[in-house]
């Protein structure tokens, strides 16, 4: 069999369709995904090894990162949305952008939600830090956990509401989004206000987004304002990546027990019907709520696999799903021994 033929386990299909790059040299082969593959080698390589039906082979897998530009030095945009407040958003953004940065990812965090900002105390960044800027016109993104991270909630103090219309709101995200020196990114995450308002027209208007991720739980009320935002990112031609689920059971400490609090299967029928992935169903857990509260990482801590892989999934699979379409063969070359 040939290595272009595997099929990818995470997209569902073959390397050679996706354009990997794939290298052999004696029994040692190099493949590059358009994903970040970091926690991947040895999986990938047992597969590898069962698939070519060579037990010695050995594997380097390397992220072929973006080349193409969404703006600026950034690579992909993706937007992290809701219908209504309330779901877990931000925190599903959050953990995505950290999850992809420890996968081997450059990653940025726009807290777009102007009014409610939240990004700062999720992750953990004092009351008191402010961005230096630069030329008088710049803002440095704040570095916290690996990424570079920009929010309304660095420029304010955490008791100052911000009374603006729509127009003023839509100015301060245009600033923060293309005044901010974000440096080489391969995904800027953006987690957008809860609705259908202007900052998700601007943001569209003004960046090309590569994507969009619907974050719901399995309610029927936050289902129905979880459809109006597909249809609002598909009226301005940004693709649906996929839905996560969030508080999607419960997990009794105890005695293991799974329970359906806030109902079963919403995030599968919106999926079907809507032919939209839904990529991780996240559970509705004690220890998400502090360590959030607490400005600690799900994903970089000590958290429950029910936790920790959800959030790692969705960011293998977003990542994944911006992997550019390639019309030209894959490249393969053979080294000699």
């Amino acid at each position: 069999m040939r290595l272009e033929e595997f099929v990818d386990p995470i997209l569902g299909k073959t390397w050679g369709d996706l354009g990997a790059s794939i290298k052999f040299s004696g029994s040692s082969v190099k493949v590059g995904l358009g994903y970040p593959v970091d926690g991947l080698a040895n999986e990938f390589q047992k597969s590898l090894s069962s698939f070519l039906n060579t037990p010695d082979l050995e594997l380097e897998l390397v992220f072929d990162r973006p080349k193409d530009r969404s703006f600026s030095e950034v690579g992909r945009v993706i937007a992290v949305a809701s219908g209504k407040g309330g779901v877990g958003k931000s925190t599903c953004a959050v953990n995505v952008a950290l999850a992809l940065e420890q996968q081997g990812a450059r990653v940025g965090l726009l807290d777009a939600d102007i009014y409610g900002p939240s990004i700062g105390m999720m992750l953990g960044v004092d009351d008191d830090i402010r961005p230096n800027i630069k030329e008088e016109k710049f803002f440095e993104p704040v570095r916290v956990k690996g990424i570079r991270t920009m929010s309304m909630a660095f420029l304010v103090n955490d008791k100052t509401p911000m009374v603006w219309r729509g127009p003023m709101a839509s100015g301060a995200l245009q600033q923060m989004l293309l005044q901010t020196l974000w440096g080489e990114l391969d995904y800027l995450i953006v987690d957008m206000p809860p609705g259908t308002g202007d900052i998700q027209l601007t943001l569209s208007q003004k960046v090309a987004v590569d994507g969009a991720v619907i974050v719901t739980t399995p309610q029927d009320i936050a289902l129905q304002d979880a459809i109006k935002g597909i249809e609002m990112f598909l009226k301005v031609d940004v693709p649906i990546l996929g839905i996560i689920e969030n508080m999607s059971f419960h997990v009794c400490e105890k005695c293991g027990h799974e329970s359906h609090i806030f109902g079963q299967d919403g995030g599968s029928h919106v999926s079907n019907n809507w032919d939209v992935p839904l990529i991780a169903q996240v559970p509705l857990a004690m220890e998400i709520r502090a360590k959030m509260d607490s400005g600690e990482s799900v994903v970089k801590g000590n958290s429950s696999q029910y936790a920790d892989e959800s959030f790692r999934k969705a960011a293998r699979f977003i990542a994944a799903s911006l992997w550019p379409k390639k019309t030209a063969s894959p490249e393969i070359s053979v080294v000699e021994d």
